[in-house]
């Protein structure tokens, strides 16, 4: 069993910064792959950004140059952890956020609480 616990989120003024974050624990000494998505008001879900357990990135492009995923490197951990960095947020960056660490080997997929950032003057 996984479990996450996500934190970051809340209200961010247009043109800041803002960093979300999601901590695995339990039965995590398998390989992960680790992504972050968003879900508008009114639309479906979408893929913003993936690390491998190798540490490789890819971005959406609509994020790419203003959002950083990152992940913990201390490989002893008890606990593993992905970020998200987010900055020059615009109000079209408001969505709920969510984190997703996907078991490479099975395809086993765990999902964070999914936490509402806000972009708003």
């Amino acid at each position: 069993q996984v479990e996450i616990v996500s934190s970051g989120g809340g209200l961010v003024q247009p043109g800041q910064s803002m960093r979300l974050s999601c901590e695995a624990s339990g039965d995590i000494y398998r390989y992960f792959a680790m992504g972050w998505y968003r879900q508008a008001p009114g639309a479906e879900r979408e893929w913003l950004a993936t690390i491998t357990p190798n540490g490789v990135a890819t971005y959406r492009n609509i994020v790419k140059g203003r959002f950083t995923i990152s992940r913990d490197t201390t490989s002893d951990s008890a606990k593993k952890s992905v970020y998200l960095q987010m900055g020059s947020l615009t109000p079209t960056d408001t969505a709920v956020y969510s984190c997703k660490f996907r078991v490479i080997s099975t395809g086993d997929e765990y999902w964070g609480q999914g936490m509402q950032v806000t972009v708003s003057s």
